[in-house]
């Protein structure tokens, strides 16, 4: 399965018998034409005919919609992204982050229907496709288990790295504030086309406690390096447990 594309479609060839808009040559062919527009049915007839079609197409369409739970047609995330655009979605994600589009999304609505028995994946993977615009196929629940999985896993690893970039002595403590930086402006890009709502004061609150955190793992992690109580980079002392 291809990720977030459609169904394989097989291509249908429309029947040409070489009769389409034939006219037969025989007289008694001619003469049922003519029988035919004698008896044929009028214009009420015909009108029906029309309408039927219709009626039958309005009803299946109710009968779909009264197919999907109702949880399902309120849920008002990736409103903001249009359907059919996963691979520009994917190729965002793929050049800022670890994960997916398929990961993204299917790891948000693990956590928007999540009960407490369990993570709602059946009803996740039959309407992935009215959930998520740009996701246009619909997933088993091994599929959506599979996909959540997989995000939680490099979240993981993207964390243990980090926090090893952070805590060796690699970056300065101006580097780390322009990996902060950019990190967090990618997740607010991601939570806002989730349709998340950030206040200007509640990023800046996040912004500072995000910033607050490292320059404690640096220290922290600077006492871990070195045996001196004071940090030969920064100047600061630590309390070492001898």
């Amino acid at each position: 399965m291809t990720e977030g594309a459609p169904p394989d479609e097989t291509d249908v060839e429309a029947a040409d018998d070489g009769s389409a808009g034939h006219q037969s040559d025989d007289p008694a062919a001619a003469d049922d034409g003519a029988d035919d527009a004698t008896t044929g049915s009028g214009p009420a007839d015909s009108a029906t005919e029309q309408t039927a079609p219709a009626e039958q197409a309005s009803e299946t369409a109710v009968s779909e919609a009264n197919d999907i739970p109702s949880d399902v047609q309120k849920y008002d995330r990736f409103k903001k992204i249009e359907g059919g655009t996963y691979d520009r979605a994917n190729d965002f994600l793929r050049d800022r982050t670890y994960i997916t589009a398929r990961e993204w999304a299917i790891a948000r609505l693990c956590a928007d229907f999540r009960t407490e028995t369990g993570v709602e994946m059946t009803k996740i993977g039959e309407n992935l496709p009215e959930l998520v615009p740009f996701m246009t196929d619909t997933y088993t629940p091994q599929a959506v288990n599979q996909a959540r999985a997989a995000f939680e896993d490099k979240v993981r690893k993207a964390g243990a790295t980090f926090l090893y970039g952070a805590m060796c002595d690699f970056f300065t403590a101006e580097d780390l504030d322009d990996v902060m930086y950019e990190a967090t402006e990618v997740a607010k890009f991601l939570l806002e086309v989730e349709g998340v709502d950030l206040a200007v004061e509640d990023e800046m609150e996040a912004e500072d406690r995000i910033s607050s955190v490292m320059r404690e793992v640096r220290e922290q992690s600077a006492a871990l390096r070195h045996d001196e109580v004071c940090c030969p980079e920064c100047g600061n002392e630590f309390q070492v447990d001898e």
